[in-house]
């Protein structure tokens, strides 16, 4: 008679762990279902950049929602994945070779179908006023899958000296001059967030043998103008101050070779157009001994 009791009992507790490891079990998928749509999401963001350093404007259209829409930093409002895909190709078409980098800052929930995501992003190679954008994006879940409703755009500029050398951005890149049997190869790139123009530069002669050099063009806050300075592969170096002349540049140049011989010479670069300009070094001395001036020679870009 009082086996039944006891078994009641053991039934009972045993229903009860049942319970409570299906409760248990239910809020650890609960736990789990806001860190798994959260990568979900973060898995979208990727899709995007991928999708941009592929050019592919398409793509980058199809993670926006039907109706979606992206305002740009100066105001600008695209509806629709249509005029989305246009702008994007527009601008991929404008700047080939372009990649961006995302850095997520907040990354949150705020219903079962809508997420906020804003960030840092920054693009190369950049052109103008260095900088990134923060952007703010509202992701919302459509058919099962988490797209981009709206995406706005802020333009936050970098402190540089930018300003002061904006006229040399058509430097940038790959140039090639040959004199006399021998080539000479620089590379202009933007250094320390456009505050500088890092020129290497290797002469190769007619023999095969090589020297190479460093540039660096800055803006003197002081003198308010543009300076530079050169460092040669003998151990030698000089400063230029440079003026502005009808098409390009004088440089001023005051150095010493690696010996310590004092060595003054004024250096002349005429922009011929985008992708081509001239050079040639005057009134050049070292020591108390004058020199000739340089052969004229035009550099062309490598493309």
């Amino acid at each position: 008679m009082r086996v039944w009791p006891k078994l009641t009992r053991l039934l009972l507790l045993s229903c009860v762990s049942m319970a409570i490891t299906s409760a248990n079990a239910a809020l650890a998928d609960d736990a789990n279902k806001p860190a798994d749509t959260l990568a979900e999401i973060r898995s979208g963001s990727e899709a995007f950049v991928k999708a941009f350093n592929e050019a592919d404007a398409k793509a980058v259209a199809a993670l926006w929602t039907q109706q979606g829409e992206y305002v740009d930093d100066a105001g600008q409002v695209f509806s629709g994945r249509e005029a989305i895909e246009k702008e994007y190709a527009k601008f991929f078409a404008e700047h080939k070779g372009a990649s961006i980098n995302l850095t997520i800052d907040s990354l949150r929930l705020v219903g079962d179908s809508i997420a906020i995501e804003e960030g840092r992003a920054e693009v190369e190679p950049s052109s103008g006023v260095p900088g990134y954008t923060l952007y703010t994006v509202v992701h919302s879940k459509v058919d099962g899958k988490w797209l981009m409703a709206s995406v706005r755009d802020r333009f936050v500029a970098k402190p540089s000296n930018y300003e002061g050398l904006a006229d040399l951005e058509w430097l940038i890149g790959t140039w090639v001059a040959e004199e006399r049997g021998a080539k000479m190869e620089s590379v202009c790139r933007w250094v320390a967030d456009k505050s500088f123009v890092e020129r290497t530069y290797t002469t190769t002669m007619h023999d095969g043998t090589k020297t190479s050099g460093v540039q660096l063009i800055g803006w003197n806050p002081v003198t308010k103008s543009v300076q530079s300075w050169n460092f040669s592969p003998d151990g030698g170096h000089a400063v230029g101050l440079w003026v502005p002349i009808d098409s390009g540049w004088r440089a001023n140049m005051r150095g010493m070779t690696g010996d310590g011989t004092i060595t003054t010479s004024i250096n002349v670069m005429t922009r011929l157009d985008d992708n081509a300009y001239s050079w040639q070094s005057v009134d050049r001395t070292a020591g108390d001994v004058a020199l000739p001036d340089s052969d004229e020679v035009v550099v062309k870009r490598q493309k």
